[in-house]
């Protein structure tokens, strides 16, 4: 399911670059975005990425985890994954459900999409762009009844990428979760202490 390997910054080892926590590191990671397409980018959710609105999922941060003992702690994190074709028109819900079944596969957060959208600048250029669903985080709303039911997305629109909330159970046939996967030696490890 993976479309290619790519390289995301392992936050956590280098808090002089990235902050110490996930909102401050998704903050450089917005500001950049916005420097590199020379300020054609808004965020809908200025004021709101804190720790106390944004956190990544509990089993994306164990993926994470994971995959950065088995690399070694390096500065630079491989991870095989997909931009968000996989689960195509599914809402983050479904798409959660999907990769759960699967075992190995687990949604990236606005950190590592925001990073790939970096590394591969041909992404999200045009209205038609598949938009994409970071549901490796989530978000909670201050406009909403439920806690943590709603999750950064990026798209383009109006000549601009843009960075929003929406709720969980929202499907669009023009977005699509990204993902990441479990390299085969952890996964068949992880297995074995079932």
């Amino acid at each position: 399911g993976a479309e290619g390997w790519f390289a995301i910054p392992n936050w956590k080892k280098n808090p002089d670059i990235f902050g110490t926590t996930y909102s401050a590191a998704l903050q450089k990671v917005l500001a950049t975005v916005k420097r590199a397409r020379k300020g054609k980018f808004y965020n809908y959710c200025e004021g709101q990425i804190d720790d106390r609105q944004l956190r990544q999922s509990a089993r994306t941060e164990k993926f994470f985890a994971d995959l950065t003992l088995e690399q070694g702690d390096p500065d630079i994190l491989i991870v095989p994954a997909q931009f968000g074709l996989r689960h195509r028109g599914r809402s983050v819900r479904r798409a959660l459900e999907v990769m759960i079944d699967l075992g190995n596969e687990f949604g990236l957060g606005a950190f590592a999409t925001g990073i790939m959208l970096l590394t591969h600048p041909e992404r999200l250029m045009n209205y038609n762009d598949l938009s994409v669903d970071s549901a490796g985080d989530e978000f909670d709303d201050p406009d909403s009844d439920a806690r943590f039911d709603h999750y950064p997305y990026w798209n383009f629109n109006g000549d601009k990428v843009k960075f929003d909330a929406n709720h969980v159970s929202n499907a669009n046939e023009n977005y699509g979760s990204t993902s990441g996967f479990a390299s085969k030696s952890l996964f068949v490890r992880k297995s074995a202490k079932l």
